[in-house]
């Protein structure tokens, strides 16, 4: 089979984490006899450098034709300023926006040979394995008003936090089809004791559990849904809330499988169903890390498995999927880290060697 890829390198890292990433999607190609074809383009501070945007339209339209996107990390601290009319970070935004991305799957597995990465004890994590469903285009980081303005008494700032009833109801679908496919237990994130938009959000999800009645629903207050994280991972299976209770929930629990550089995400345009391709941009969640850059130092793994949910979700290829997703674990099983992951008796390796490692493994 032929598939066409959109890959955005990035900054910092990015370029080398991708690099490996792909060296692994090529083996793949070879094993199981697939072409991708790999089309470079530009996002983040180097398109800013280059274009003077964050996402050129040529980016744009090049991911539209795209069977899937592939994107590495944006960021640069010369674009630190706040007072600066364009960021790395628009890109982004404006590239889930404008390809429809509503819905952003992050899987947290902490693998045995890692369950000592983690600062917490080995018992709390050993067989933590859930998805976070983050909805990704609406609520705070969307919604207007969204202003800053000068009063008689100091300045004021707002933003709002805004849900339809349908953005909710296509997020929280995504989750129970998820976890129909898994444990069959859908946890939803909100805030519904004091937020208005929460309340929508809790009436939508008992809603939508109706046509999934083999799925357990309940309802976990964001404050109570952080300490629980930290306390029993191991009893979520799929977690579905709102933008920004996503984003903070999905960093925290980034820290239990030991390093931001072991996770993966995917943000789709479609509910995900077996067997069906769902356009989507893959990314590994850590950021671009510019004080390492160019040291051969980052963990590519998160990229190496955002391409194994790239080949799951978009192009339909379970196996291929499962076959580097156990190369990983191969590896790891091996001894093999990088230096966000290293602990005594193992060997330490750098990027390229650890992206070679797992190819030659698939």
């Amino acid at each position: 089979m032929n598939y066409r890829i959109t890959v955005l390198p990035g900054d910092g890292v990015g370029p080398e984490v991708m690099a490996e990433g792909m060296k692994v999607l090529e083996a793949v190609a070879k094993k199981f006899g697939h072409t991708f074809k790999l089309e470079y383009e530009l996002i983040g501070a180097v398109a800013i450098d280059k274009t003077d945007f964050a996402l050129p339209e040529e980016t744009l339209k090049m991911c539209k034709k795209s069977d899937a996107v592939m994107l590495a990390a944006v960021g640069d601290p010369r674009y630190d300023d706040p007072k600066l009319p364009v960021h790395p970070e628009d890109g982004l935004l404006a590239l889930r926006k404008g390809l429809g991305l509503f819905a952003n799957i992050r899987p947290v597995k902490v693998f045995d040979e890692l369950v000592n990465a983690s600062t917490l004890k080995a018992e709390v994590l050993k067989g933590t394995d859930f998805i976070f469903v983050r909805e990704l285009t609406g609520g705070v980081y969307f919604a207007k008003p969204k202003k800053e303005w000068l009063t008689t008494k100091g300045r004021k700032a707002t933003d709002s936090m805004t849900y339809s009833e349908q953005e909710i109801e296509r997020i929280v679908r995504v989750g129970f089809e998820l976890a129909r496919s898994r444990k069959k237990r859908l946890v939803s994130v909100d805030k519904a004791n004091v937020l208005k938009s929460s309340r929508l959000w809790r009436q939508v999800a008992i809603e939508v559990s109706k046509d999934y009645p083999d799925v357990a629903l309940s309802h976990v207050l964001v404050d109570a849904c952080a300490m629980q994280l930290i306390r029993t991972p191991t009893a979520f299976d799929v977690i579905v809330t709102e933008n920004l209770f996503g984003d903070i929930l999905t960093d925290e629990s980034a820290q239990l499988a030991g390093s931001m550089g072991m996770l993966p995400s995917a943000s789709l345009a479609g509910i995900p169903q077996s067997g069906k391709p769902t356009f989507g941009l893959f990314e590994p969640i850590h950021g671009s890390a510019p004080s390492i850059a160019g040291k051969d130092i980052a963990n590519p793994i998160a990229t190496i498995l955002t391409v194994a949910m790239m080949l799951r979700y978009s192009l339909a290829l379970e196996k291929e999927a499962a076959s580097v997703e156990k190369a990983v674990e191969v590896v790891l099983k091996q001894g093999y880290r990088t230096d966000d992951i290293m602990a005594d008796g193992n060997t330490r390796v750098g990027t390229r060697q650890m992206g070679d490692l797992i190819a030659a493994e698939v």
